[in-house]
Protein backbone atom coordinates (compact mmCIF):
# COMPACT_ATOMS: atom_id res chain seq x y z
CA UNK A 1 0.00 0.00 0.00
CA UNK A 2 1.44 3.38 -1.01
CA UNK A 3 1.29 6.62 0.95
CA UNK A 4 1.33 9.09 -1.91
CA UNK A 5 1.80 12.23 0.18
CA UNK A 6 5.04 10.99 1.67
CA UNK A 7 6.04 9.66 -1.75
CA UNK A 8 6.11 13.21 -3.12
CA UNK A 9 8.44 14.31 -0.33
CA UNK A 10 10.73 11.32 -0.89
CA UNK A 11 10.90 11.94 -4.65
CA UNK A 12 12.08 15.50 -4.06
CA UNK A 13 15.14 14.12 -2.28
CA UNK A 14 15.98 11.29 -4.70
CA UNK A 15 18.63 13.32 -6.53
CA UNK A 16 20.89 13.27 -3.47
CA UNK A 17 24.36 12.24 -4.67
CA UNK A 18 26.72 11.30 -1.90
CA UNK A 19 29.65 11.70 -4.28
CA UNK A 20 29.03 15.47 -4.27
CA UNK A 21 30.68 15.63 -0.89
CA UNK A 22 34.13 14.83 -2.30
CA UNK A 23 34.89 18.49 -3.03
CA UNK A 24 34.07 19.32 0.56
CA UNK A 25 36.91 17.07 1.73
CA UNK A 26 39.38 18.89 -0.50
CA UNK A 27 38.29 22.28 0.84
CA UNK A 28 38.39 20.96 4.40
CA UNK A 29 42.20 20.90 4.34
CA UNK A 30 42.14 24.72 4.37
CA UNK A 31 40.64 24.73 7.87
CA UNK A 32 42.81 24.56 10.92
CA UNK A 33 42.57 21.52 13.17
CA UNK A 34 40.86 23.53 15.91
CA UNK A 35 38.27 24.98 13.50
CA UNK A 36 37.54 21.53 12.09
CA UNK A 37 36.95 19.99 15.50
CA UNK A 38 34.68 22.90 16.50
CA UNK A 39 32.64 22.49 13.27
CA UNK A 40 32.30 18.73 13.80
CA UNK A 41 31.04 19.16 17.36
CA UNK A 42 28.47 21.76 16.30
CA UNK A 43 27.17 19.63 13.41
CA UNK A 44 27.07 16.49 15.52
CA UNK A 45 25.02 18.24 18.22
CA UNK A 46 22.54 19.45 15.58
CA UNK A 47 22.09 15.91 14.21
CA UNK A 48 21.76 14.34 17.67
CA UNK A 49 19.12 16.89 18.71
CA UNK A 50 17.05 16.38 15.57
CA UNK A 51 17.39 12.59 15.79
CA UNK A 52 15.75 12.48 19.23
CA UNK A 53 12.63 14.20 17.92
CA UNK A 54 12.04 11.58 15.18
CA UNK A 55 13.47 8.51 16.87
CA UNK A 56 10.18 6.62 16.83
CA UNK A 57 9.31 7.28 13.20
CA UNK A 58 10.54 5.60 10.03
CA UNK A 59 13.30 7.75 8.48
CA UNK A 60 13.73 7.19 4.71
CA UNK A 61 17.15 7.70 3.17
CA UNK A 62 15.82 10.45 0.92
CA UNK A 63 15.20 12.59 4.02
CA UNK A 64 18.88 12.71 5.00
CA UNK A 65 20.16 16.22 4.27
CA UNK A 66 23.34 16.64 2.28
CA UNK A 67 24.89 18.53 5.20
CA UNK A 68 24.29 15.53 7.46
CA UNK A 69 25.96 13.28 4.91
CA UNK A 70 29.00 15.58 4.80
CA UNK A 71 29.27 15.45 8.59
CA UNK A 72 29.04 11.66 8.51
CA UNK A 73 31.92 11.50 6.03
CA UNK A 74 34.06 13.84 8.13
CA UNK A 75 33.43 11.74 11.20
CA UNK A 76 34.48 8.61 9.34
CA UNK A 77 37.77 10.17 8.26
CA UNK A 78 38.67 11.08 11.83
CA UNK A 79 37.12 8.12 13.68
CA UNK A 80 38.52 5.57 11.22
CA UNK A 81 35.44 3.37 11.63
CA UNK A 82 35.48 0.01 9.87
CA UNK A 83 32.47 -2.31 10.31
CA UNK A 84 32.91 -5.77 11.79
CA UNK A 85 30.42 -7.84 9.82
CA UNK A 86 28.41 -10.79 11.10
CA UNK A 87 25.16 -12.00 9.58
CA UNK A 88 22.23 -14.31 10.16
CA UNK A 89 19.18 -15.44 8.20
CA UNK A 90 15.89 -17.29 8.60
CA UNK A 91 13.05 -18.36 6.29
CA UNK A 92 9.61 -19.87 6.74
CA UNK A 93 6.91 -20.93 4.30
CA UNK A 94 4.36 -18.96 6.33
CA UNK A 95 0.74 -19.46 5.31
CA UNK A 96 1.49 -20.37 1.70
CA UNK A 97 1.34 -23.79 0.07
CA UNK A 98 4.74 -23.36 -1.65
CA UNK A 99 7.96 -21.68 -0.59
CA UNK A 100 8.96 -19.21 -3.32
CA UNK A 101 11.31 -16.99 -1.27
CA UNK A 102 15.03 -17.58 -1.35
CA UNK A 103 18.10 -15.68 -0.13
CA UNK A 104 21.90 -15.64 -0.18
CA UNK A 105 24.75 -14.51 2.10
CA UNK A 106 28.33 -14.38 0.76
CA UNK A 107 31.15 -13.04 2.95
CA UNK A 108 33.61 -12.47 0.06
CA UNK A 109 31.91 -12.19 -3.33
CA UNK A 110 35.00 -12.34 -5.56
CA UNK A 111 36.66 -15.17 -3.66
CA UNK A 112 33.42 -17.17 -3.68
CA UNK A 113 33.57 -17.35 -7.47
CA UNK A 114 37.32 -17.95 -7.71
CA UNK A 115 38.39 -14.40 -8.52
CA UNK A 116 41.41 -12.86 -6.81
CA UNK A 117 41.37 -9.06 -6.82
CA UNK A 118 44.75 -7.82 -5.64
CA UNK A 119 44.73 -4.79 -3.40
CA UNK A 120 40.96 -4.75 -3.07
CA UNK A 121 39.10 -5.33 0.19
CA UNK A 122 36.45 -8.03 0.40
CA UNK A 123 32.97 -7.21 -0.90
CA UNK A 124 30.23 -9.03 0.99
CA UNK A 125 26.95 -9.78 -0.77
CA UNK A 126 23.48 -10.39 0.68
CA UNK A 127 20.21 -10.85 -1.16
CA UNK A 128 16.54 -11.68 -0.70
CA UNK A 129 14.45 -12.84 -3.66
CA UNK A 130 10.66 -13.13 -3.40
CA UNK A 131 9.29 -15.31 -6.18
CA UNK A 132 5.78 -15.37 -7.58
CA UNK A 133 4.15 -17.81 -9.96
CA UNK A 134 6.71 -20.45 -8.93
CA UNK A 135 10.23 -20.59 -7.53
CA UNK A 136 12.08 -20.87 -10.84
CA UNK A 137 12.85 -17.15 -11.20
CA UNK A 138 13.91 -16.56 -7.59
CA UNK A 139 16.31 -19.50 -7.60
CA UNK A 140 17.70 -18.58 -11.02
CA UNK A 141 18.40 -14.98 -9.97
CA UNK A 142 19.90 -16.08 -6.65
CA UNK A 143 22.42 -18.31 -8.45
CA UNK A 144 23.07 -16.21 -11.57
CA UNK A 145 23.14 -12.58 -10.40
CA UNK A 146 26.17 -12.67 -8.04
CA UNK A 147 28.26 -14.50 -10.62
CA UNK A 148 27.46 -12.08 -13.41
CA UNK A 149 28.34 -9.15 -11.13
CA UNK A 150 31.79 -10.59 -10.42
CA UNK A 151 32.44 -11.45 -14.06
CA UNK A 152 31.60 -7.95 -15.30
CA UNK A 153 34.67 -6.22 -16.77
CA UNK A 154 34.10 -3.12 -14.61
CA UNK A 155 33.89 -5.03 -11.31
CA UNK A 156 34.71 -3.79 -8.71
CA UNK A 157 35.76 -0.29 -9.85
CA UNK A 158 32.35 0.88 -11.10
CA UNK A 159 30.14 -1.11 -8.79
CA UNK A 160 26.93 0.90 -9.18
CA UNK A 161 26.97 0.57 -12.98
CA UNK A 162 27.90 -3.10 -12.68
CA UNK A 163 25.00 -3.93 -10.37
CA UNK A 164 22.42 -2.11 -12.49
CA UNK A 165 23.69 -3.76 -15.66
CA UNK A 166 23.79 -7.19 -13.99
CA UNK A 167 20.13 -7.02 -12.92
CA UNK A 168 19.07 -6.35 -16.50
CA UNK A 169 21.41 -8.99 -17.97
CA UNK A 170 20.20 -11.57 -15.44
CA UNK A 171 16.62 -10.83 -16.47
CA UNK A 172 17.51 -11.33 -20.13
CA UNK A 173 19.31 -14.60 -19.31
CA UNK A 174 16.21 -15.84 -17.52
CA UNK A 175 14.12 -15.02 -20.58
CA UNK A 176 16.35 -17.33 -22.64
CA UNK A 177 15.96 -20.06 -20.01
CA UNK A 178 12.19 -19.70 -20.21
CA UNK A 179 12.26 -20.28 -23.97
CA UNK A 180 13.99 -23.60 -23.30
CA UNK A 181 11.95 -24.64 -20.27
CA UNK A 182 8.41 -23.35 -19.89
CA UNK A 183 8.42 -24.46 -16.25
CA UNK A 184 10.69 -21.48 -15.53
CA UNK A 185 7.93 -19.02 -16.48
CA UNK A 186 7.69 -17.13 -13.22
CA UNK A 187 8.94 -13.90 -11.68
CA UNK A 188 10.78 -12.58 -8.65
CA UNK A 189 11.54 -9.38 -6.85
CA UNK A 190 15.20 -8.88 -5.94
CA UNK A 191 16.97 -6.87 -3.27
CA UNK A 192 20.72 -7.05 -2.80
CA UNK A 193 23.09 -5.37 -0.36
CA UNK A 194 26.84 -5.12 -0.92
CA UNK A 195 29.23 -3.93 1.79
CA UNK A 196 32.77 -2.88 0.91
CA UNK A 197 34.81 -1.01 3.45
CA UNK A 198 32.56 1.67 4.93
CA UNK A 199 30.13 1.70 1.99
CA UNK A 200 26.74 0.02 1.81
CA UNK A 201 25.15 -0.28 -1.64
CA UNK A 202 21.55 -1.51 -1.81
CA UNK A 203 19.89 -2.39 -5.12
CA UNK A 204 16.15 -3.06 -5.20
CA UNK A 205 13.66 -4.15 -7.83
CA UNK A 206 10.33 -4.98 -6.20
CA UNK A 207 8.80 -4.85 -2.74
CA UNK A 208 11.44 -6.43 -0.52
CA UNK A 209 12.85 -3.84 1.87
CA UNK A 210 16.18 -2.93 3.46
CA UNK A 211 16.39 -0.89 6.67
CA UNK A 212 19.45 0.31 8.60
CA UNK A 213 19.39 0.93 12.35
CA UNK A 214 21.30 4.09 13.23
CA UNK A 215 21.36 4.39 17.03
CA UNK A 216 17.89 2.84 17.01
CA UNK A 217 16.54 5.04 14.23
CA UNK A 218 15.17 3.26 11.14
CA UNK A 219 16.72 4.48 7.89
CA UNK A 220 14.98 2.97 4.86
CA UNK A 221 17.49 1.97 2.20
CA UNK A 222 14.91 0.97 -0.41
CA UNK A 223 11.51 1.98 -1.69
CA UNK A 224 8.70 -0.52 -2.24
CA UNK A 225 7.97 -0.65 -5.97
CA UNK A 226 4.18 -0.69 -6.09
CA UNK A 227 2.19 0.28 -9.21
CA UNK A 228 0.16 2.86 -7.25
CA UNK A 229 3.25 4.87 -6.19
CA UNK A 230 3.40 8.17 -8.07
CA UNK A 231 6.86 7.78 -9.62
CA UNK A 232 6.22 4.18 -10.65
CA UNK A 233 2.79 4.95 -12.09
CA UNK A 234 4.28 7.80 -14.14
CA UNK A 235 7.00 5.50 -15.49
CA UNK A 236 4.48 2.74 -16.27
CA UNK A 237 2.14 5.04 -18.19
CA UNK A 238 5.04 6.62 -20.10
CA UNK A 239 5.78 3.27 -21.77
CA UNK A 240 2.18 2.37 -22.53
CA UNK A 241 1.25 0.43 -19.39
CA UNK A 242 -1.57 1.13 -16.96
CA UNK A 243 -2.53 0.59 -13.33
CA UNK A 244 -5.87 -1.06 -12.58
CA UNK A 245 -7.02 -1.36 -8.95
CA UNK A 246 -3.40 -1.17 -7.76
CA UNK A 247 -2.13 -3.83 -10.19
CA UNK A 248 0.27 -3.38 -13.09
CA UNK A 249 -1.76 -3.89 -16.27
CA UNK A 250 -4.33 -5.41 -13.92
CA UNK A 251 -2.11 -8.48 -13.40
CA UNK A 252 0.85 -7.89 -11.06
CA UNK A 253 1.13 -6.29 -7.63
CA UNK A 254 4.69 -4.99 -8.14
CA UNK A 255 6.01 -2.57 -10.73
CA UNK A 256 9.60 -3.88 -10.88
CA UNK A 257 10.71 -7.50 -10.99
CA UNK A 258 12.85 -9.97 -12.89
CA UNK A 259 11.16 -12.64 -14.98
CA UNK A 260 7.42 -12.72 -15.80
CA UNK A 261 8.26 -13.00 -19.49
CA UNK A 262 5.27 -15.29 -19.89
CA UNK A 263 2.77 -12.50 -19.06
CA UNK A 264 1.85 -10.72 -22.28
CA UNK A 265 2.30 -6.97 -22.36
CA UNK A 266 4.64 -6.59 -19.38
CA UNK A 267 8.01 -6.96 -21.09
CA UNK A 268 9.49 -6.79 -24.56
CA UNK A 269 13.05 -7.78 -25.37
CA UNK A 270 13.89 -4.74 -27.52
CA UNK A 271 11.56 -1.93 -26.37
CA UNK A 272 11.30 -2.88 -22.72
CA UNK A 273 7.91 -2.60 -21.05
CA UNK A 274 6.03 -1.39 -17.99
CA UNK A 275 7.55 -4.08 -15.76
CA UNK A 276 11.16 -2.98 -15.22
CA UNK A 277 14.06 -5.15 -14.04
CA UNK A 278 16.28 -2.12 -13.48
CA UNK A 279 16.97 -1.62 -9.76
CA UNK A 280 16.97 1.59 -7.77
CA UNK A 281 20.25 2.08 -5.91
CA UNK A 282 20.97 3.61 -2.52
CA UNK A 283 24.52 4.23 -1.32
CA UNK A 284 25.26 4.93 2.33
CA UNK A 285 28.59 5.58 4.03
CA UNK A 286 28.51 3.69 7.33
CA UNK A 287 29.51 5.33 10.59
CA UNK A 288 29.99 3.92 14.08
CA UNK A 289 26.39 5.00 14.78
CA UNK A 290 25.10 2.39 12.30
CA UNK A 291 24.26 -0.85 14.10
CA UNK A 292 22.75 -3.35 11.66
CA UNK A 293 20.92 -3.87 8.38
CA UNK A 294 17.61 -5.75 8.04
CA UNK A 295 16.60 -7.20 4.66
CA UNK A 296 13.17 -8.81 4.44
CA UNK A 297 10.72 -10.11 1.88
CA UNK A 298 7.37 -8.33 1.75
CA UNK A 299 5.78 -10.92 4.04
CA UNK A 300 7.80 -9.41 6.89
CA UNK A 301 6.79 -5.83 6.04
CA UNK A 302 3.12 -6.76 5.83
CA UNK A 303 3.13 -6.94 9.64
CA UNK A 304 6.20 -4.87 10.64
CA UNK A 305 6.76 -1.18 10.07
CA UNK A 306 10.40 -0.27 9.46
CA UNK A 307 10.87 1.36 12.86
CA UNK A 308 9.00 -1.45 14.58
CA UNK A 309 11.36 -4.04 13.04
CA UNK A 310 14.41 -2.06 14.17
CA UNK A 311 13.03 -1.74 17.70
CA UNK A 312 12.24 -5.46 17.85
CA UNK A 313 15.66 -6.51 16.53
CA UNK A 314 17.54 -4.16 18.88
CA UNK A 315 15.80 -5.57 21.94
CA UNK A 316 16.55 -9.14 20.91
CA UNK A 317 20.19 -8.42 20.07
CA UNK A 318 20.62 -6.64 23.39
CA UNK A 319 19.27 -9.74 25.13
CA UNK A 320 21.40 -12.42 23.46
CA UNK A 321 23.44 -10.83 20.60
CA UNK A 322 22.77 -13.88 18.40
CA UNK A 323 22.08 -12.64 14.86
CA UNK A 324 20.60 -15.84 13.44
CA UNK A 325 18.35 -16.35 16.46
CA UNK A 326 17.21 -12.75 16.13
CA UNK A 327 16.16 -13.47 12.53
CA UNK A 328 14.17 -16.50 13.69
CA UNK A 329 12.46 -14.41 16.36
CA UNK A 330 11.40 -11.82 13.78
CA UNK A 331 9.92 -14.53 11.55
CA UNK A 332 8.15 -16.16 14.51
CA UNK A 333 6.76 -12.79 15.58
CA UNK A 334 5.53 -12.12 12.04
CA UNK A 335 3.61 -15.41 12.13
CA UNK A 336 2.09 -14.47 15.49
CA UNK A 337 0.94 -11.20 13.97
CA UNK A 338 -0.94 -13.06 11.26
CA UNK A 339 1.50 -12.96 8.32
CA UNK A 340 0.22 -15.21 5.54
CA UNK A 341 3.03 -14.85 2.98
CA UNK A 342 6.42 -16.57 2.73
CA UNK A 343 8.79 -15.02 5.26
CA UNK A 344 12.52 -14.35 4.82
CA UNK A 345 14.81 -12.06 6.78
CA UNK A 346 18.57 -11.41 6.70
CA UNK A 347 20.33 -9.28 9.31
CA UNK A 348 23.87 -7.95 8.95
CA UNK A 349 25.44 -6.44 12.09
CA UNK A 350 28.21 -3.87 11.78
CA UNK A 351 29.65 -4.39 15.29
CA UNK A 352 30.61 -7.42 17.37
CA UNK A 353 28.92 -5.92 20.44
CA UNK A 354 25.14 -5.70 20.87
CA UNK A 355 23.45 -2.33 20.22
CA UNK A 356 23.85 0.02 23.17
CA UNK A 357 20.82 1.37 25.05
CA UNK A 358 19.52 4.69 23.79
CA UNK A 359 18.68 7.32 26.39
CA UNK A 360 15.80 9.61 25.44
CA UNK A 361 15.52 13.07 26.95
CA UNK A 362 11.91 13.79 27.84
CA UNK A 363 10.86 17.39 28.37
CA UNK A 364 8.64 18.16 31.35
CA UNK A 365 5.10 19.10 30.41
CA UNK A 366 2.83 20.71 33.00
CA UNK A 367 -0.71 19.40 32.75
CA UNK A 368 -3.80 21.03 34.22
CA UNK A 369 -7.57 20.70 33.99
CA UNK A 370 -10.16 23.40 34.43
CA UNK A 371 -12.78 23.30 37.16
CA UNK A 372 -15.45 22.80 34.50
CA UNK A 373 -13.53 19.93 32.95
CA UNK A 374 -13.01 18.35 36.34
CA UNK A 375 -16.74 18.54 37.04
CA UNK A 376 -17.56 16.98 33.68
CA UNK A 377 -15.11 14.15 34.32
CA UNK A 378 -16.62 13.53 37.78
CA UNK A 379 -20.13 13.36 36.35
CA UNK A 380 -19.01 10.88 33.69
CA UNK A 381 -17.35 8.63 36.24
CA UNK A 382 -20.34 8.73 38.56
CA UNK A 383 -22.77 8.13 35.71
Amino acid sequence: MCIQDSEQVNEAMENLDISKTDNNFKNQSLLSKAELQHTQIQNYEKITTSSHSVMRNSFPLESISEDATIVDRKQILFNNFLPTLRSGDWSDIGGRIDMEDTHICIADLAKNFGHNILGEEAISFYGVFDGHGGKGASQFVRDYLPRIIVEDADFPLELEKVVTRSFVETDAAFAKSCSLDSALSSGTTALTAMIFGRSLLVANAGDCRAVVSRRGLAIEMSKDHRPCCISERTRIESVGGFVDDGYLNGQLGVSRALGNWHIKGLKEVEKGGPLSAEPELKLLTLTKEDEFLIIGSDGIWDVFRSQNAVDFARRRLQEHNNVKFCCKEIVDEAKKRGAIDNLTVVIVCFHSEPPPPVVFQRSRIRKSISAEGLENLRSLLEG
